[in-house]
């Protein structure tokens, strides 16, 4: 069952139908300003350690190992997960993110925990 879970960066113009939007990084995003931003929550306590983040630096080759080690980082983090899931069933949450690759990133490692 989907729970209506949709994964966006946070330079593209938010969607009418995007619902409740969460930053899901560590770091405020390079450039963009509160309102271009245009996110309803910044959960940056749930985005990948410091550590983590420094380690995987975007790598696809690094990305299986990224999942696993975040995925243990977010088992933790039993709290935030479950306000997201919260908001997800109460309509449409989408998860922004920064990162350039749109298939190897934190919003959808996020996304399979909340689904799975």
């Amino acid at each position: 069952m989907s729970m209506g879970i949709a994964i966006k960066r946070v330079y593209d113009a938010p969607a009418k139908s995007a619902g409740f939007r969460v930053l899901v990084d560590r770091v405020w995003p390079r450039g963009v300003s509160k309102e271009k931003a245009a996110v309803d929550l910044w959960m940056k306590e749930i985005g990948p350690s410091t550590d983590l983040r420094k380690w995987f630096g975007h790598d696809p080759a690094r990305w299986d190992e990224f999942r696993k080690r975040y995925r243990d980082e977010l088992a933790a983090k039993r709290e935030l997960l479950d306000e997201l899931r919260t908001h997800a069933a109460n309509g449409r949450l989408t998860l922004v993110y920064s990162a350039r690759d749109e298939s190897h990133n934190q919003a959808v490692v996020i996304r399979e925990m909340l689904e799975g």
